[in-house]
């Protein structure tokens, strides 16, 4: 029920960006979901991808430093509460939540969000003890 995701260090400068979305464009690579968070000097660019494999190590090869991180993909109702219901589940087991990100996949129906954990097992068991959905990666990878 994990998901992979990419994360990229990159300097905080122009065009940074653009050579990882040309470096996966090369490799044919399609970008399912990102964020990008950064402070004055480099930025970390999550990344999650439809073939992972492929993009680490074209990355790589491209001198980019690339980690990979286990994540959590959870279907949220795309209404109000949606996601405070989800987020209630894992307080009340003491689950951090360390950042996380989203994409809507069809407006008025579920919104689809990426989570990372301090205890990510734990959550996992948590949401689906509580009939939340969690994608597993090979879904998400085809979105």
């Amino acid at each position: 029920m994990k998901v992979e995701q990419i994360s990229i260090f990159l300097e905080n400068k122009p065009g940074a960006l653009e050579e990882v979305t040309r470096v996966l464009k090369d490799a044919d690579i399609n970008i399912r979901a990102l964020s990008l968070a950064d402070t004055s000097d480099f930025g970390i660019l999550r990344l999650i991808v439809n073939d992972i494999d492929t993009a680490e190590k074209v990355l790589q090869a491209n001198g980019l430093t690339v980690r990979r991180t286990p994540v959590v993909a959870v279907e949220v109702p795309d209404r109000p509460g949606g996601l405070h219901s989800i987020l209630a589940l894992l307080s009340k087991k003491g689950i951090n939540v360390e950042y996380t990100y989203a994409f809507v996949e069809r407006s008025g129906e579920n919104a689809l969000i990426i989570f990372r954990f301090d205890r990510i097992d734990e959550a996992i068991d948590v949401l689906l003890e509580n009939g939340v959905t969690v994608l597993p990666g090979e879904r998400v990878y085809q979105l």
